[in-house]
This record gives C-alpha cells, sequence and structure tokens, in this order.
C-alpha cells in the first residue's frame, strides 16, 4: 500500500478561526487505543508511514470545541519507555519530546493522550506514571470503563487523578460515552501550554542494581495507586473469561475450535456472497453487451468490452467475498479471540525457535502480505525478522481468494460433503493450511541454517472478551474494500489494457479466426514459449499467460484470463468466464480445466511469491536485493515442484 509522508498529516497551529492542536494517543497494546482514535477522529482519518520508516500510522481530525479541533496521531502501542523495537522507539520518542531521523519531520503533541484500560489499571500504570514523569501534557482517557463496572470494579475516578497528578476521564468508546468530557478536558490541557521538563527515564543502559531499584520503586508506587483508587467487587466477568478460555485455550480442544470457526467462517464467505457476487457478474455482463451494441465494432469497442469491463469486472466480483473476509478477521479480533489464537500458535512458533511477535506479522500476511512484513518492526532481533519476512508470503491473502474461489466455481462447484459442507470450503482451508505449514517447515530450516538464532522470551497478554464494536468493523472492512477496488481500478486496470493489447497485436488479418489470433499475439507467443516447461503441472500456455501477469499481483490471473477468452472463440457469447473455462479445450479435444489442474494450479497459487509489492516491501526492509531474490526464487521452486507432485501424483492415482 503506498502512503503519503505523514508530514503532510500535520496542520497549521490555527486553521481558519480554529485554534488547532496536535494530540498524540499513546497506549498499552489492547488498551482499546484503536477504537477510542476511530470514535474520536471517524471517518476523517488518514494512513500512512512514519519518515524514513515503514512503521504505519494513522492520523485524524478531530473537533475539540467551537474553538478548537486537534490532529490526532495514533502512536505504535507500547508497554514502556524502555524501548528496543523500531515502533517502540518512535513512541517514546515522540512521548519524551526527543528529536531522532524518525520522528524529525512529526509534528510536536500539544497534549498526550494515554489509554488506560481499566480492567487492567495496574499494568497500564506503568507507562502512564513514566509518562507523567517526563513532564509532557498528560490527559488519561480510562478505557472500557463499563467492563469494568459489570467486571465489579469500582475505581475511583477523582482520587486516582489527584494520585496521578492528571486528568483522569471514563469512556466507553463504542458506545460515545465520556467522549465530549474528554475533548474539553483535552482543549483545556493544550491551551494551558504546560511546559515539558526533561526528567531521567529508566534506561536498559544502567547497571542491573540501579534498574532493578527503580522498577522495584516504580511498581510499590503503582500499588500504592491502586490500592487507594480501585477495589474489586463481583468477578463475574474475569470468571467468564476464565471459563471460556479452559476451553478454547486448551492444548486438545482449542485447536479443533479453530478449525471449526476457520470452516464456519469460509462456509459462511461461500454462502453470503454467492447472491451479490451474480448481481456484479450480471452488472458487468450487460455492460459489456451494451458497450458492443452501443459502439460500432471496432478496437476500440473491443478494448472496453474485452480489455476493460472483462478484466476488472473478472475481479470486482469477488467484492463481496472479500468484504465478508474482512468482516470476520474484524470480529474476530475484536472480540477478543484472536489473542487467543494467537495463543494456540504460539506454542509451535516457540517450538521452531520463531520469535513469539512473529505471530502478529504472520496473522496480518491473511490480509496482506504487505503490512504483514512491515509489521515485523516489532521483533527486535534482525534474524528473527527476516526469517518472518521470509515466510510472511506463504500466508494465503485475500489476493488468492478470487483464484480459489474460481478453481472451485469451475471444477467443484455445488459439491458437498457429509450433505451440508460445501467441498469448495474444504478446499480453501486445505490451501490455508497447506501455506501455514509450508511456512512453518520453512521457518524451521531457515532458523537452524542461515538465521540461526535463540527465540527470546515473550509474554502475550489474553484481554477479557467483549462484544465486537461494530464501528470498528465497519472501518475495517470498507477501508480494506477501498483498496481492493483501487488495486482493481489501477494496478489490474492497467494490466488488463496492457494485456489486451498484447492479445490483439500484432493483426493477424480480418479473416483471421479470433483463437488463432489469441494464439499468434504477443501474449500468445509468451504463453507457448513457457508451456513446455509447465505442461507437467497440467497448464497449456493460456494458463501459461495468466501465470505470467499473476507476478505483477496474483489477482490478475482472473483477469487475464477473462481478457484471453473474450478475445479468443470460447468467449464469445459467454455470460461468465466459468461457462468459458468449461467449454475450453485442449488440442485433443480433452477438457482444459479438470478438478486436478485446479488443484495443482491452485497449490501453485499457495506457494508462489506472486507480487510484486511485497517484494518491494521486502526490498525495503532488508535494504537489500538479496533477500527478495531469494524469497522469489526458492518460493517459485517450491510452488513448481509441489505443483508437479500434485498433477503427476494425481494422474498417478487415477485422478483427472
Amino acid at each position: 500500500m503506498s502512503a503519503q509522508p505523514l508530514t503532510t498529516l500535520s496542520s497549521p497551529h490555527t486553521a481558519g478561526d480554529k485554534h488547532q492542536y496536535t494530540v498524540a494517543v499513546a497506549g498499552n497494546p489492547n488498551a482499546g487505543k484503536t477504537t477510542l482514535f476511530n470514535a474520536l477522529t471517524g471517518l476523517r482519518q488518514k494512513v500512512a508511514n512514519y519518515p524514513g520508516v515503514t512503521v504505519e500510522t494513522k492520523s485524524g481530525v478531530w473537533a475539540l470545541d467551537e474553538q478548537s479541533s486537534a490532529v490526532v496521531v495514533d502512536l505504535p502501542g507500547l508497554y514502556s519507555l524502555n524501548a528496543t523495537s523500531i515502533d517502540e522507539q518512535i513512541a517514546r520518542d515522540v512521548l519524551l519530546g526527543r528529536e531522532s531521523s524518525n520522528t524529525r519531520k512529526l509534528p510536536n503533541p500539544d497534549v498526550i493522550l494515554l489509554v488506560v484500560d481499566a480492567t487492567n489499571l495496574s499494568r497500564n500504570l506503568y507507562l502512564t506514571t513514566q509518562v507523567i514523569e517526563s513532564g509532557a501534557p498528560v490527559v488519561v482517557a480510562l478505557t472500557m470503563f463499563d467492563l469494568a463496572q459489570r467486571s465489579g470494579m469500582d475505581i475511583d475516578v477523582e482520587l486516582l487523578s489527584a494520585e496521578l497528578g492528571a486528568p483522569v476521564v471514563p469512556v466507553v468508546a463504542r458506545k460515545r460515552s465520556g467522549l465530549d468530557v474528554l475533548a474539553k478536558t483535552v482543549a483545556s490541557v493544550a491551551r494551558s501550554g504546560r511546559a515539558r521538563h526533561q526528567v531521567n527515564v529508566v534506561s536498559e543502559k544502567r547497571d542491573s542494581e540501579e534498574f532493578r531499584e527503580i522498577l522495584v520503586n516504580r511498581y510499590r508506587h503503582i500499588e500504592e495507586i491502586t490500592r487507594k483508587t480501585f477495589h474489586r467487587g463481583n468477578r463475574a466477568q474475569v470468571d467468564l473469561t476464565s471459563r471460556i478460555d479452559s476451553i478454547v485455550t486448551h492444548k486438545v480442544f482449542g485447536p479443533v475450535v479453530l478449525i471449526a470457526v476457520m470452516l464456519l467462517v469460509f462456509q459462511t464467505i461461500f454462502s453470503w456472497a454467492n447472491l451479490p457476487m451474480s448481481l456484479i457478474e450480471n452488472v458487468f455482463s450487460q455492460l459489456s453487451s451494451f458497450v458492443r451494441a452501443t459502439l460500432p465494432p471496432g478496437l476500440f469497442t473491443d478494448l472496453l468490452a474485452d480489455g476493460v469491463i472483462a478484466g476488472v469486472g473478472g475481479v470486482l466480483v469477488f467484492l463481496p467475498q472479500i468484504l465478508l473476509l474482512f468482516f470476520f478477521i474484524s470480529m474476530l479480533e475484536d472480540s477478543g479471540y484472536m489473542a487467543r489464537a494467537a495463543f494456540l500458535i504460539d506454542r509451535l512458533m516457540r517450538g521452531l525457535g520463531l520469535d513469539g511477535k512473529a505471530f502478529l506479522p504472520l496473522l496480518s500476511s491473511f490480509a496482506c502480505a504487505v503490512p504483514g512484513i512491515m509489521a515485523t518492526r516489532t521483533i527486535e532481533n534482525r534474524k528473527d525478522r527476516f526469517a518472518t519476512m521470509m515466510v510472511a508470503p506463504f500466508m494465503s491473502c485475500s489476493a488468492r481468494l478470487p483464484v480459489y474461489t474460481l478453481m472451485i466455481a469451475a471444477c467443484f462447484s455445488r459439491q458437498r460433503v457429509f450433505g451440508f459442507l460445501s467441498l469448495g470450503v474444504l478446499i480453501i482451508l486445505t490451501m490455508y493450511t497447506l501455506g501455514i505449514v509450508v511456512a512453518i517447515a520453512v521457518a524451521w530450516v531457515l532458523k537452524r541454517t542461515i538465521l540461526n538464532a535463540p527465540a527470546p522470551p515473550f509474554v502475550m497478554e489474553l484481554p477479557i472478551y467483549r462484544v465486537p464494536n461494530f464501528t470498528n468493523v465497519a472501518q475495517t472492512m470498507f477501508t480494506s474494500a477501498g483498496l481492493f477496488v483501487k488495486r482493481a481500478g489501477t494496478v489490474i486496470l492497467a494490466i488488463s489494457i496492457l494485456l489486451w493489447a498484447l492479445t490483439a497485436f500484432p493483426r493477424a488479418g480480418a479473416n483471421i479466426a479470433p483463437a488463432q489470433q489469441v494464439s499468434d499475439s504477443f501474449a500468445g507467443r509468451a504463453g507457448r514459449f513457457i508451456e513446455p516447461a509447465i505442461k507437467p503441472l497440467g497448464f497449456d500456455w493460456k494458463i501459461g499467460i495468466g501465470l505470467i501477469t499473476s507476478f505483477a499481483a496474483r489477482e490478475t490471473i482472473v483477469s487475464t484470463l477473462n481478457v484471453v477468452y473474450n478475445v479468443g472463440d470460447e468467449g464469445q457469447g459467454s455470460s461468465s468466464l466459468v461457462d468459458t473455462m468449461l467449454r475450453a479445450k485442449r488440442p485433443d479435444g480433452t477438457p482444459v480445466w479438470t478438478p486436478l489442474v485446479a488443484v495443482s494450479l491452485m497449490v501453485f497459487f499457495v506457494l508462489a511469491c506472486q507480487c510484486m509489492s511485497t517484494l518491494a516491501i521486502v526490498r525495503r526492509e532488508t535494504n537489500s536485493w538479496r533477500w527478495p531474490l531469494f524469497m522469489v526464487s526458492y518460493m517459485l521452486v517450491l510452488a513448481y515442484v509441489a505443483s508437479l507432485l500434485t498433477f503427476q501424483g494425481g494422474k498417478l492415482l487415477g485422478f483427472s
């Protein structure tokens, strides 16, 4: 994802008649920071990278009152100011007012909004007391206050504010409760213009005894604050979380629950997406017919109908599935279950020698490998970080979902297992599992060879379960859908137009059949050139064209096949790409697309690194071309061998 520099997000100190401040939002991971940030800024958000690094940040506008507003900058989560990873260092430097290569261009915050989880007060106060002692102008937002109350927790907010020496405002972000008071408090602190005074912060460079003494004193201070301000009553909510966790984090039942959840997600995606996908497909089919009926025959009409509409429409038809995928991912994250999934997978990762922090980048890679690789910045050890980067593309990203869906629709449509479970769902789950298993195996090899390093200790926090915030869910869905549509309107549109030109030229003459035109075109020549190499995998030269274009972006194989088949004989009069594929024949009359070919192609797409954006971000993160070239090479070899074994092994077993 391309992002504008963060410097464009900062605003002048005065905007029109309104005074505009800069507010930095900081806090522990899982403290409700994202929910609060979304509630404050709504849809007035921008995404960027910190100057010079690929740690992503969000910024938005928050209307404080009639006289003032604020540019809110979301800092990376951290537990203390003793930062080790690059994202924690950025947050620390902003909070302490330090100028560094990563923060030099960032606006100096007028107020630091510290997000504190009311249900985990003691843990959150460690960072809070550190920041307040630094002399920064601070307002504390006490989030998830309703959950704390339902759990029988009694917090004396006024006394807590007095003990900390900073205003404390209880908020329930998902209900927008307390936000008006929070805005007035932030505006008041910003106007006061309290000067920052520098104090020493605990540093890992101090000797062990001094570090230990400071640490003990700080925890004693926090314990004294919580003793005075916090009382626990009914533990019903906490006990409920514990009872649920006894099942979902169990060594045996936990993985079973995880598999069941994934099956349910994929089954629902397939079931709910059918109708809107059919509607979108019909819209583009009608649009193509309208263009041909309205415009005179010729190259321009062919370009619009066979290039632009067929190419882009062939990918946009999968938008409902992308929306549903991110809907469920966001729901699982917001409810607290995704942290339990991380806990289950972490057991396995620790056995492989991977850093426990590698789970979150790998989890992000199921949406897209680019932010997943960017998220490896949280991993301190260089070898652990590189090992995670090298296996992140094995996670089946959202760009692979259209490929899986197309293959299943063409070769496994309406087939069910046990009478109710779609065979396609099991196939997709198998593809996701294959990617994970291969990633584990490759990580095991890398960690014992070129990237050998001991795994550091890792502490994972399991938040209490809560009802998902549907505003957050909706924002995640539509942001992701927007990126998908933008990709279809830029990269895929450009590739579709280019591919149409490569299939339409050189012109072979007016009397040449469309299929012969495609075969003799530049694209056809490229496909036939690699056909001897891909024939053992079950692929013909037209699939070969799709493989070539898919190295720009995986999902472009769908638009490629749409263009190739629409330009050729097979697409004439066809209402859908699936129908066209089912009619496609080889020179000997046998069908091109069989269940075995479909599985072979899916296996290839699971394991091959077909994404220029991923290679570009790896180049940027490693500051070398050696690692991205290594990645694309070894993944391509793995994909070829696995696809070869799948197709040839299937033939030996009598499959077709």
